[in-house]
């Protein structure tokens, strides 16, 4: 950064040097997580004023900040316990939000209560970077790598770093359905036992407003573990689903064939761009969110091109704010790198946008239920925190696990403070009876 270039480092502050942090109470495998093992190199002036801009954004939040010597920053709340203040702060200077995940990913912080410190950060996210810095976000923020593009190559790599971990690994935290997406509940406290319904709700839903019955030929676009495809066939539909997941593929199958509807659905690993036909109706829960902005055109246009006249489509959408989009869309973030390589979160503005230019349809329906989610995942994470040792009996360490219940809390937070908000929109053409 170019306001502190004048400025001399003393001689212990040697970016080369060892960083001093105490050691977590976990090995982190360099192999494996070499960006976790040691922080990142960086220059002393970068370092001063990300520590700099980061204290001083944590000194007018409600929070209780302590860090490694005593030092005690915020306004009180919940707690945040910088443990390793020195490699906290180097990690925020070097990559910005990607080190601040990979902080913790690392133990160099703690909070008892992470989703309450996460809420917080979420709900100030548009103002934890002062305004001049953010004018100059292209510059010192991190791009999204072209390795990441969605491709139908790319697509394909994408999704199976996430979605082909491993099912068993999904099964420790998903209810017996294997929905991957919010439910819908009654009422809150949302119940666990509960869990089942409220899926089985949204996902009834979402055919209802596509009108599912009998003899319709329907799509879904990503077919996670089957359930909305059993569903859909158990009311007499004509089902094609698409993934590009093998190991979803695989146990969607059994299921479905367990299900005794093996005959009404055909699973397919495409991309659905390749899709050829039409239906009169098509459904996709999640899956904008792994398109790309670069490819969103071609995605509403697949759409119109595969819906049938007189046919709806219904979606399921996380999104966020537009302003947030457009400050965020080109920047590479911890959920991009560790979690969702080539994901973005649209804008119900910019969905709308691009149904308008590109195609025949528009949003007829549009229902925002953002609680449910926050509910939904607390309800993951309450789940995976407690099989926490299961999930390390198939092989994912310490650091997975830290990386896993991070994700769980940053996305429970997200909704929680209204920064996310998860939208069910009904599609179709214009001049379509209602």
């Amino acid at each position: 950064m170019s306001v502190s270039e004048s400025l001399t480092p003393p001689a212990s502050s040697d970016a080369s040097a060892p960083c001093s942090q105490a050691p977590p109470a976990f090995a982190v495998d360099a192999r494996r997580w070499p960006d976790v093992a040691r922080p990142p190199r960086a220059s002393w002036p970068r370092t001063a004023v990300a520590e700099r801009v980061v204290r001083h954004a944590l000194a007018r939040l409600a929070l209780r900040v302590r860090l490694g010597d005593g030092e005690t920053l915020g306004l009180g709340g919940p707690l945040m316990d910088v443990r390793d203040p020195h490699a906290f702060f180097r990690r925020i200077g070097a990559t910005g939000l990607i080190g601040f995940g990979e902080s913790y990913m690392a133990g160099e912080w703690e909070a008892d209560d992470l989703v309450a410190v996460l809420t917080v950060l979420a709900e100030n996210a548009a103002v934890l970077v002062p305004a001049p810095l953010q004018r100059l976000r292209r510059v010192w923020a991190l791009k999204r790598p072209d390795a990441q593009r969605n491709t139908p190559e790319g697509s394909r790599d994408n999704i199976s770093h996430h979605y082909d971990l491993s099912n068993e690994l999904f099964a420790l935290f998903l209810d017996e359905t294997l929905s991957y997406s919010s439910a819908l509940f009654r009422g809150f406290p949302a119940d666990a036992s509960l869990l089942p319904a409220a899926q089985h709700r949204k996902i009834d839903r979402l055919l209802d407003e596509a009108r599912v019955g009998p003899g319709t030929r329907l799509l879904e676009i990503g077919t996670g573990w089957g359930e909305l495809a059993i569903r859909a066939a158990a009311r007499g539909a004509r089902v094609v689903t698409v993934t590009l997941s093998q190991e979803q593929l695989a146990l969607a199958e059994k299921r479905i064939a367990a299900a005794g509807l093996a005959d009404r659905v055909t699973v397919q690993l495409r991309d659905y761009r390749r899709v050829r036909g039409t239906f009169d109706a098509v459904v996709s829960v999640e899956m904008i969110e792994a398109v790309g902005e670069e490819f969103w055109p071609e995605y509403f246009t697949t759409l119109d091109r595969l819906l049938a006249p007189g046919g709806r489509i219904a979606l399921q959408a996380i999104t966020m704010p537009h302003d947030r989009l457009l400050a965020s869309r080109t920047t590479h973030t911890w959920i991009g790198k560790y979690i969702f390589p080539g994901g973005l979160i649209p804008s119900v503005e910019v969905m709308e946008q691009l149904t308008t230019s590109h195609t025949s349809l528009r949003v007829v329906e549009r229902d925002g239920f953002g609680p449910h989610y926050a509910q939904t995942l607390r309800l993951w994470r309450e789940r995976f925190t407690e099989r926490a040792a299961e999930a390390g009996a198939l092989g994912f360490d310490a650091t997975f696990r830290r990386m896993w219940t991070f994700y769980l809390a940053y996305s429970e937070a997200g909704f929680r403070s209204g920064y996310l908000d998860v939208q069910q929109l009904v599609l179709a053409r214009e001049g379509t009876t209602r």
